[in-house]
């Protein structure tokens, strides 16, 4: 294999991206400026390379829109509960079983889980705070034992498997170039192993410092700066009976939903759900769940408050996954499969850099599973450095393909492993610039303590999920 100029480029911005992201800065000017160079020096034209940075960004605009899409969806349908109060209601059941520090650990762990593998921790991170937090604290369980179970089981476990809204999995199986119920699948396993091992660990390791159930707890603890939610609801609040309805219709859809897509992989008689096909569906009811939130109570305002609320979701997911286009069209162009859409070049000719490269670098690369599966999720983990988790997924998902063909390894497997240690690492466990700020607000300690307390029972629940997966699969 002989590397041009272009593999070069391509090979010096991986490694500036990279290094952008150890510094703790945002790494979409480095990802812009290398697409720009890359086509410029790929074509021999400036001219082309500044059409390189709009093309990049377009194509991967155009694989991703069906992210930005689910995501605004789900946040608007949440805007929705809780403009009329069904969010509250959602979570009220749970406070009556809380009567001591150690159920309240695996009840938030719970209820944080079951509701971010729906709507992600992002915006199920303040109702859990704001509700459940005071009740477990009052229950005897520490500040940092709410704090870490939050962020374990929400920003880690839910949140790095992404089941059933599939984002991660497909930015990852896109750029590996296999099947995202094949990532989705395995990402589900190692993170509920990674999950396991990290929330047993931590809990055991704040036992000791639960205390028996008593007022003066809650007292102590609202001595620190309070917590208030100063968005004003869109609606108005309803009555108990109609706040409860939602509150069962929401779960009981997409727990129906759920069934579905389990009984479509094990039964014949339901079509199989392919691709984005489940996320697809939950998204459809979700609409449909938003709409039926606005037009119930409110048929005057139901329009207006319909599309104020799309808005809000739109405006979220841009700001969550905005960021992405830029870096994921920069590692796009390293892949055959999109290179040619972005040079306007017959598939055949396309340029396909990143496998150059590893194919290139093969004798230095090791040829053992376990070294190839450990040094996937140490990249995962650097790229989850930015503090978000997703922006690395482009490049974890292209190197994984590439070492999958030239080492012989199940391609799924090691992206998913990859996955595990992006998120795991930048999605809000161990990283204090991250969406760990907010769990560690809400519950009132300092955020390097919970990174500090939550190192530990990460690093070695992905070892042992990494181990486990190279086994397994």
């Amino acid at each position: 294999m002989i590397l041009t100029a272009p593999h070069w480029i391509y090979l010096i911005g991986t490694f500036v991206i990279i290094l952008t992201m150890l510094f703790r800065q945002n790494v979409v000017v480095p990802a812009v400026l290398m697409t720009f160079l890359v086509g410029w020096i790929y074509t021999g034209s400036v001219s082309s390379g500044l059409q390189t940075i709009f093309q990049a960004s377009l194509t991967a605009a155009g694989e991703l829109f069906n992210i930005f899409l689910i995501i605004a969806i789900m946040t608007a349908l949440l805007h929705s509960l809780k403009a009329i109060g069904a969010d509250e209601q959602m979570i009220t059941p749970f406070q009556r079983v809380m009567k001591n520090g150690h159920i309240s650990f695996w009840v938030i762990v719970g209820v944080t889980y079951a509701i971010s593998i729906f709507f992600w921790p992002t915006p199920a991170v303040p109702l859990i705070g704001a509700l459940l937090i005071p009740v477990a604290i009052r229950a005897g369980l520490p500040p940092i034992g709410a704090a870490i179970a939050i962020s374990l089981a929400g920003q880690g476990m839910a949140l790095s498997a992404d089941y059933m809204i599939k984002i991660a999995p497909m930015l990852n199986a896109t750029s590996a170039g296999v099947p995202v119920d094949a990532v989705a699948n395995r990402a589900l396993a190692l993170s509920i192993i990674t999950g396991v091992v990290a929330l047993t660990y931590a809990y055991f390791s704040i036992r000791k410092s639960i205390q028996k159930p008593s007022s003066k707890h809650i007292k102590e603890w609202e001595k620190s700066s309070g917590m208030e939610d100063d968005e004003e609801p869109l609606l108005q609040k309803k009555s108990k009976k109609q706040r409860v309805f939602f509150a069962l219709l929401v779960p009981i859809s997409f727990l129906i939903i759920v069934i579905y897509m389990v009984l479509s992989m094990f039964s014949e008689a339901i079509p199989a759900m392919e691709g984005g096909a489940g996320a697809a569906l939950i998204g459809g009811t979700a609409v449909l769940l938003l709409v039926a939130a606005s037009f119930l109570y409110n048929v005057r305002q139901s329009l207006t408050n319909v599309s104020n609320f799309l808005v809000k979701g739109f405006i979220f997911a841009f700001k969550a996954m905005g960021p992405v286009i830029p870096i994921a069209g920069f590692f796009f162009i390293g892949s055959g499969e999109f290179s040619s859409k972005i040079f306007g070049v017959e598939d055949e000719s396309a340029p396909t850099f990143l496998f150059d490269l590893v194919q290139a670098g093969q004798q230095v690369i090791p040829e053992s599973t376990f070294l190839a599966a450990f040094g996937i999720l140490m990249i995962g983990m650097i790229t989850g450095l930015d503090g978000s988790g997703f922006s690395g997924l482009p490049l974890v998902g292209s190197l994984s393909g590439a070492l999958g063909e030239t080492l012989g390894i199940d391609t799924a497997t090691l992206a998913a492993i990859g996955q595990m240690g992006s998120i795991w690492v930048g999605g809000g466990t161990l990283i204090a610039w991250s969406s760990l700020v907010a769990v560690a607000g809400f519950a009132k300690v300092p955020v390097m303590d919970l990174v500090r307390k939550s190192f530990i029972p990460v690093m070695l629940g992905l070892i042992i999920s990494t181990i486990a997966a190279v086994l397994l699969f």
